[in-house]
């Protein structure tokens, strides 16, 4: 009997990562290998190196970053933030290019400068207004140099039932406290993770592979207060949510204050059909409730 294809995940522990696991078990026509930051830390390129020639799998799914945004901002966190997302997916790049293996690869909204009002295309101007933007675009430019056979995909506000993201810190809040503040002046739309994951699966189950830089997130356009007045309302909180404005929460790491994604590339190439924010964010509230 044939050996079944590889796929090895990085970043097994992270939300996406989860939520590829969680999918996986509905493909059993691939052989599945989830890493962990053990297995494969992006900040030791020669282990990386070295893990991948012993699995030798047909595909590579590359979840894992460093994505402390602020914290990124501090000199002493430059080496290892760049080896994560920049250096050693460079060499994961070359290695999958030289052995056939396809590789996709997780990029980020924040490789704009956010100064747009329509949203970001593939082709836009990149410009990042933070650190770890500028660690992920560097990532993204050395793929392309060594790489010219790999997916990209840039998304956006990613949450889900798993680690530590805006809905779950939220839901904490909300009943810690009797009124909250979020900013209403940054835009763009949430990702729900189980819909980026089925996305990648859907890309590496399409009989033709089209390599390239893809926009992901859900559809819709809000700020991050109409983000967290849905998660109370779909929550049944009672507590009060206040808008304010960007300068009134200072943070070390600038934010853009725009970054909506266009999908139209990823929807057309491979006829995937993408999720309202709000439905998403419903199905992945009721799945916490029912856990």
């Amino acid at each position: 009997m044939p050996a079944l294809p590889k796929i090895l995940v990085t970043g097994a522990n992270g939300q996406l990562g989860t939520e590829i696991h969680e999918l996986s078990a509905a493909y059993p026509a691939y052989e599945w290998i989830f890493c962990t930051r053990e297995q494969m830390p992006l900040d030791d390129e020669k282990t990386c190196i070295d893990f991948l020639a012993a699995t030798q799998p047909q595909f590579v799914v590359n979840c894992a970053a460093y994505t402390a945004v602020d914290k990124a901002e501090l000199p002493e966190e430059k080496d290892s933030l760049f080896a994560i997302n920049a250096t050693t997916v460079k060499a994961i790049a070359a290695f999958c290019k030289d052995n056939n293996t396809r590789f996709i690869h997780i990029s980020t909204d924040y490789v704009f400068a956010g100064t747009g009002s329509v949203p970001y295309k593939e082709t836009d101007p990149t410009d990042p207004v933070n650190i770890y933007g500028a660690s992920k675009l560097a990532g993204e430019q050395y793929i392309t140099a060594v790489n010219s056979d790999a997916v990209i995909i840039r998304t956006a506000w990613v949450y889900s039932r798993y680690g530590k993201n805006f809905v779950k810190t939220m839901l904490r809040l909300m009943l810690e406290k009797t009124a909250i503040s979020v900013v209403n002046d940054q835009i763009g739309t949430p990702t729900y993770a189980a819909d980026l994951a089925q996305a990648i699966i859907t890309i590496i189950n399409t009989a033709e592979w089209h390599p390239g830089i893809y926009h992901f997130s859900n559809e819709g356009i809000i700020s991050w207060f109409n983000f967290a007045v849905a998660i109370k309302e779909l929550s049944n909180s009672n507590c009060t949510v206040n808008a304010i404005p960007t300068t009134s929460f200072p943070t070390p790491a600038k934010r853009p204050a725009y970054s909506v994604l266009d999908k139209t590339k990823i929807k057309t190439t491979f006829g995937i059909h993408i999720n309202d924010w709000r439905e998403s964010l419903a199905v992945c509230l009721q799945k916490m409730q029912n856990n």
